[in-house]
């Protein structure tokens, strides 16, 4: 049986994400609660950022971030290339943000990443357009999301929350289910 989950982003009831594992053709259905091992500069130019900019990846880390807030998801990112004194895992809240050092790839480093998950890799999703890097998460039975997927989904995740200074305004049957819980508490 195949159903979705429903949560609530910024005063809107939202259907964002399918959530089971089924796949028919190119569109994936994605469990919601998954944390995510995403190739870095592989998900950068799918949300139009570039890759020969400087901060390149520092921008993708803060919309990582938010991405991680708003859904209250663990991701953890991959790049490759980086100078010997620069590389290593650096953690930011929710977000680990892995820093491969030049001569190795982020593509090995999310292979065995995976190989450390063992068992448990089933219960993560890897986001890559790299076929080489999707067929070693389907091998590792974990779920496999296209860098373009995953791009819209930061997308709707970004417009749904609320921005600086604003607060979500309570529906009346919220306000109603808050009034009555505790009036309800009030009487026991």
């Amino acid at each position: 049986m195949s159903y979705t989950k429903y949560i609530l982003l910024g005063g809107k009831v939202r259907k964002p994400y399918p959530t089971s594992a089924s796949r028919t053709g190119d569109s994936h259905k994605v469990q919601l609660d998954m944390p995510y091992l995403i190739d870095g500069h592989n998900l950068i130019p799918k949300l139009g950022l570039r890759l020969d900019s400087i901060d390149d990846e520092m921008e993708l880390i803060a919309i990582l971030q938010e991405f991680c807030r708003v859904e209250r998801r663990q991701v953890e990112v991959f790049f490759d290339g980086a100078p010997a004194a620069q590389a290593g895992s650096r953690k930011l809240g929710s977000l680990t943000a892995h820093f491969v050092r030049l001569g190795n790839t982020a593509d090995n480093a999310i292979r065995i990443r995976l190989e450390r998950l063992g068992k448990s890799a089933k219960n993560w999703s890897v986001v890559s357009s790299d076929r080489q890097v999707q067929a070693e998460a389907r091998a590792a039975k974990a779920e496999v999301i296209s860098s373009d997927s995953f791009a819209g989904m930061l997308k709707q995740a970004h417009d749904s929350s609320p921005g600086p200074g604003e607060e979500r305004k309570l529906t009346p049957k919220e306000v109603d289910d808050w009034l009555k819980f505790f009036e309800d508490r009030r009487h026991k």
